[in-house]
């Protein structure tokens, strides 16, 4: 049984992370995850995606620390290499999937759970939402990096040295998560932003994310130099002409993703 579902409704696609009870992250679990997303981006028809999960309690516990905890000497390393590899494609992949993501936290995110949530376009939480990086209390390094994207670095040593949590409300204020919602579930709120997401061109968007990511790292100059460059794709496509036409016409644009 697979513990990643992948479900659709029109153009939006929900990644449901669902191994009970916490969504410990096995070698498995990242395999399903790998998979899902490799499905999902080959998918043309699907303009937004967002990661959820199927448990009331936790977002993801993070890396399965008892997974490898039986095994001993060459085989333990040879496994632990193993899902070591695994993790990083599925981060990777998550980065740089061409859709863009919004990740619905509605508990603690832990460890590589809290990564999942970094490597999503945006974060929208409970107030019952946590993010730690408690790799140091179990023998491990863990995702600073990919924290301090989103993070000041100062505020992600202290995490990752003392494997305190913060609350969606410092990471809030951080603009790590981008909504809080009062009296709304945060899944209600991803799914209203995902739906106005999914109404713009598929074109636009895809190429707007390519953009995003080739440009992030860069310096200012050269990053919009780049940007540019996506632009002049972006102006080119039939859903660009579509946009423009559909502007003078007074009516709303109907996008084929061209």
């Amino acid at each position: 049984m697979t513990t990643v579902r992948l479900e659709r409704e029109g153009r939006v696609a929900f990644l449901t992370l669902d191994r009970a009870p916490v969504n410990a992250l096995s070698s498995g679990m990242y395999a399903d995850l790998r998979d899902r997303l490799d499905e999902v981006a080959s998918a043309d028809d699907v303009s937004v995606v967002v990661v959820q999960s199927a448990s009331s309690r936790v977002f993801c516990a993070g890396a399965d620390v008892k997974e490898l905890g039986t095994l001993t000497g060459d085989v333990a390393r040879a496994a632990d290499s193993e899902r070591q590899v695994l993790a990083r494609g599925v981060f990777d992949r998550l980065l740089d999937l061409p859709q863009p993501t919004i990740a619905v936290l509605d508990g603690p995110a832990i460890g590589a759970g809290a990564v999942i949530a970094s490597c999503c376009d945006i974060r929208i939480a409970s107030a019952r939402t946590t993010f730690q990086l408690p790799e140091v209390d179990v023998g491990r390094c863990g995702g600073a990096r990919h924290m301090m994207r989103h993070l000041p670095q100062s505020l992600v040593r202290r995490m990752y040295f003392s494997a305190e949590s913060i609350d969606a409300g410092k990471a809030e204020k951080f603009g790590f998560v981008q909504l809080v919602p009062e009296g709304d579930s945060p899944a209600d709120a991803a799914v209203r932003l995902a739906r106005t997401i999914a109404e713009k061109s598929p074109a636009a968007l895809r190429l707007g994310k390519r953009a995003l990511n080739e440009s992030e790292s860069l310096p200012v100059a050269e990053g919009y130099a780049a940007e540019q460059q996506y632009t002049l794709k972006l102006a080119r496509t039939a859903d660009a002409a579509e946009a423009l036409l559909a502007r003078r016409e007074g009516r709303a644009p109907r996008f084929t993703g061209d």
